[in-house]
């Protein structure tokens, strides 16, 4: 097992996505484990229970909003000794976005992340990933059914139907209805707890990773949500990984993104505060 110099980050705050539970992080968490990271991954408040009773008992994933969530991992990272490394995949990605702009993590990592208010592209596959919870207003206070059939196209879009199906059990759970809701109408909601401000120099360093193959939240999204941080002279970053899908933490080559991920936020977190006030600009 790998050792952690003194002073520097130790810990890492993963923060799971919208359709999933912590047991998506289960590869990184052992990964970044055996490398001598303090891995903590908590679930959203009130799912802290299996994907199998969450399947047989969804009430708690119906009463999730985007506030408590972000609120349930301020209070977590805030009672941490040291700032921590926060990642977050899909919404996961969003709820990091926003604790940086509350001045939480030494670095922060978006993994295919749900896009902040301010970003107005919204591709088709977008629509339709999201069709399932969108497709009627009451779906706003429920948890809606992930079918395996939704899965397949939303997350195993390049694994065969039955690697897909198999990883469909292991991991996938109903979706938060209101959290999505929030999330797709964040540009015409005044108040939206997706706004940040994206011009803030005083933010911890950002990572945002794109995968070509994303259906759910497509690398140009991703990319966009990216170049609205221009304004800001914090420290930004934008990578994209050639076929990744949205179950890129559990898809085949995972090892590489993961390190990656941990590789740019150590580095980042390690920098001088001066370092920190450059912008890398995304590619276009």
């Amino acid at each position: 097992m790998g050792t952690t110099p003194q002073g520097q980050v130790d810990t890492i705050v993963l923060i799971h996505g919208l359709w999933m539970t912590p047991r998506s992080w289960e590869g990184w968490a052992q990964r970044y484990t055996e490398r001598g990271m303090h891995v903590i991954a908590p679930a959203w408040p009130g799912m802290d229970r299996s994907v199998e009773q969450l399947r047989d008992d969804p009430g708690p994933i119906a009463e999730q909003s985007m506030a408590t969530i972000v609120a349930h991992y301020d209070r977590i990272i805030r009672a941490l000794p040291r700032p921590p490394i926060i990642m977050g995949h899909s919404f996961g990605g969003l709820f990091a976005q926003i604790l940086a702009d509350r001045g939480l993590g030494a670095a922060v990592v978006g993994v295919h992340p749900a896009a902040v208010k301010g970003v107005l592209k919204v591709p088709l596959s977008q629509l339709r990933s999201g069709f399932p919870i969108l497709r009627s207003p009451a779906n706003r206070s429920k948890a809606v059914p992930f079918t395996a059939d939704d899965f397949a196209y939303t997350f195993g879009n390049t694994m065969s139907r039955e690697d897909s199906d198999r990883a469909w059990q292991r991991y996938a759970v109903p979706g938060a209805g209101r959290v999505f809701f929030e999330g797709a109408f964040a540009n015409v909601d005044p108040r939206s707890p997706a706004r940040v401000d994206v011009g803030r120099d005083d933010r911890a360093p950002l990572l945002l990773m794109a995968g070509e193959r994303d259906h759910v939240v497509p690398a140009s999204v991703v990319r966009s949500n990216a170049g609205l941080y221009q304004k800001s002279r914090a420290l930004t970053a934008y990578e994209e990984f050639p076929g990744r899908t949205h179950f890129t933490v559990g898809q085949d080559g995972w090892e590489k993104v993961a390190d990656y991920a941990l590789d740019w936020a150590l580095r980042a977190a390690a920098l001088p505060r001066e370092a920190k006030i450059a912008s890398e600009s995304p590619r276009r």
